[in-house]
């Protein structure tokens, strides 16, 4: 059950005490000058200026319960996850965040001062990735939702998308895996459900739990990658398995991983040991790190921090050490599940 901490606390002034105007005056006020846009926010809508006449545009929803769960995570965290899985999406088409708009619907009661640090979130996301938000409408719900769209410039370059892998390239990936999922299976254990609980969580874990609320995706990599040659991009937002098999799908090759090849963090065997769990399922099926996953040509450069990680060849759908994937390869909304999601819709 979700907690909501804010039902019996008084003197707190509420999304309903500011009113609509208010709330929206007060969020006005947390956003940074916008010089980038030719509108800005205050307006009908935002104007943005598009270098080379086009914008790669992504939307994600948030909702509670389903992406996140108000005892486990601070507004802070979701502000800062919302804006960080809208500009991965971004970035997996070889682009530059650039601007962000987003909805929030919300009970009444809600704290103003929580929507306000959800806001100031999406503010840090968007300088780390080098974007602004742009504008936003709010309205009343029984549940809180948030509808981020980001919009993006590919500065003259091509689309880099999912259907240009070939045989013979190489599989790479750049970010973290598996990190989100085993903080989630920390949370989902009881050893972190509560603050006091994960303060005393050892370093390495806290790291894990820290992945899960506050996802870091690695947002130049994806122009880089498009520089450099990448044939086909994609997001691991569902689980590496899951995502490759889309672009196996959009490329009509087939993607064979090598588990050796893939990078190895202590903190993940840690969690692995602790919670009697295989940690290799965290990489090849967790999803909301928001790694990106690229192929190249056999004699590209990779850029850094990129690392090979298999390689395509002809065929159909994903093998794993050369064996066919058969379970299911990441998150799926529409899977029967009683937990919180480990991953999020495109």
């Amino acid at each position: 059950m979700i907690c909501r901490e804010w039902a019996s606390q008084e003197a707190v002034i509420s999304v309903a005490d500011l009113g609509e105007f208010g709330l929206i005056a007060a969020i006005k006020s947390l956003l940074p000058p916008d010089d980038a846009a030719v509108v800005g926010v205050g307006d009908d809508a935002a104007v943005l200026p598009a270098p080379d006449g086009r914008f790669v545009a992504s939307t994600d929803l948030l909702i509670e319960g389903r992406h996140f769960r108000l005892d486990w995570s601070a507004a802070l965290d979701i502000g800062i996850k919302a804006a960080a899985q809208s500009f991965a999406d971004i970035a997996a088409m070889g682009a530059q965040p650039r601007a962000l708009l987003f909805g929030l619907a919300i009970p009444g009661e809600l704290p103003a001062e929580w929507v306000l640090d959800v806001t100031r979130g999406m503010v840090i996301e968007c300088e780390r990735a080098g974007a602004t938000v742009a504008g936003g409408d709010v309205t009343s719900a029984d549940t809180i939702m948030l509808a981020i769209t980001a919009l993006g410039s590919l500065a003259g370059r091509a689309p880099v998308t999912r259907a240009g892998a070939r045989p013979g390239d190489k599989v790479a990936v750049c970010g973290r895996l598996g990190w989100s999922a085993a903080g989630l299976a920390l949370l989902q254990s009881g050893r972190a459900e509560t603050r006091s609980a994960a303060a005393s969580l050892r370093p390495e874990l806290a790291e894990l739990l820290t992945a899960h609320k506050r996802p870091q995706p690695e947002y130049r990599a994806g122009p880089l990658a498009a520089s450099a040659g990448a044939t086909a991009m994609i997001d691991i937002s569902d689980g590496l398995v899951q995502d490759l098999g889309h672009v196996a799908a959009a490329s009509g090759v087939c993607i064979d991983l090598r588990t050796d090849w893939l990078p190895v963090a202590p903190a993940l065997q840690l969690a692995g040991r602790e919670l009697g769990t295989d940690w290799l399922g965290w990489v090849l099926t967790g999803g909301e790190d928001h790694a990106l996953a690229a192929t190249f040509g056999e004699r590209a450069q990779l850029p850094a921090a990129w690392t090979v990680i298999g390689s395509a060849r002809s065929g159909a759908g994903v093998l794993v050490d050369s064996v066919p994937w058969e379970s299911a390869g990441g998150w799926d909304h529409f899977r029967k599940a009683t937990q919180l999601s480990a991953g999020s819709a495109h």
